[in-house]
């Protein structure tokens, strides 16, 4: 689940995007109305939290103009306004929640699993697909009732894939997805995609020649 912080206060910044890796959560931190702009252009985000003090313009704009683009990407607000009619703006121009500060950062986990979940059409953060079962509150995933053990790339590489299930994903969606801005290997997601393979079953993921990857729901 790949998240992108627009928060001007840095060290608020470095809390949460620590906070929110050991969830198992990539993310990626800018700290402007200019660059956040410009950031969210072909570009791939599971949620978007927006802080709507930023330095050089409004984060009510930076969402209208989301929205008014046709980015559809699920979007937290964060304020210390706890005016009421600034919260109702907010989720009139497309915010999907909203969160004042001060805040848990536990809460804020919860809300973006919340929007990312109804996003994909998913009642509640534990899902199965076939033989495959998925909880997002501990990170255990099972196959055939087996517990399987992966790596945080790999987790979150299968999460997506999983909430996709029956949609390509191209390998550079999975790259975003999965590393955001870090550095990634020329190979890493098939590397990726070969291990998952490995732990489960070989024709769980399905690669679709010259386009990426798609889940595909088996028992």
């Amino acid at each position: 689940m790949r998240i992108l912080l627009v928060e001007d206060n840095q060290l608020l910044a470095d809390g949460i995007c620590l906070s929110l890796a050991k969830l198992d959560m990539q993310v990626d931190h800018l700290c402007s109305y200019q660059q956040a702009l410009s950031g969210v252009k072909n570009e791939a985000f599971s949620a978007i939290v927006l802080d709507l003090g930023l330095p050089d313009g409004s984060g009510k704009a930076l969402l209208k103009h989301w929205r008014q683009q046709g980015i559809a990407i699920p979007t937290i607000v964060l304020t210390a306004n706890t005016d009421f009619d600034t919260k109702l703006a907010c989720l009139d121009m497309g915010a999907d929640d909203y969160l004042s500060k001060p805040f848990d950062v536990r809460e804020l986990a919860a809300r973006i699993r919340a929007i990312v979940r109804r996003q994909h059409g998913l009642n509640n953060n534990s899902f199965s697909l076939g033989a495959l079962c998925i909880d997002m509150d501990s990170r255990e995933v099972r196959f055939r009732g087996e517990p399987v053990q992966l790596s945080r790339r790999e987790y979150q590489l299968l999460l997506e894939l999983a909430q996709s299930a029956g949609r390509v994903l191209t390998r550079r969606q999975l790259e975003q997805l999965t590393y955001g801005w870090d550095e990634v290997g020329s190979n890493s997601i098939e590397v990726h995609i070969h291990h998952l393979r490995k732990k489960t079953a070989n024709d769980l993921i399905k690669t679709v020649r010259g386009i990426g990857y798609t889940l595909v729901e088996i028992d």
